[in-house]
């Protein structure tokens, strides 16, 4: 049961650190892109090669 003293704390950190990491790239405006994903599912064009 004193493993537990150590795991909760740890766990809260890191759910903490990895909450302001998403909260950091939405505030940066990383995951928007309407346009750009809209005229991608409407596009008829494929890529059949990969990019380098």
């Amino acid at each position: 049961m004193n493993i537990l003293a150590y795991l909760i704390p740890i766990s809260l950190i890191l759910g903490g650190i990895g909450l302001a990491f998403f909260v950091f790239t939405v505030k940066t405006r990383q995951y928007d892109d309407p346009e750009g994903d809209a005229q991608r599912i409407l596009s008829g064009d494929y890529d059949d090669r990969p990019k380098p």
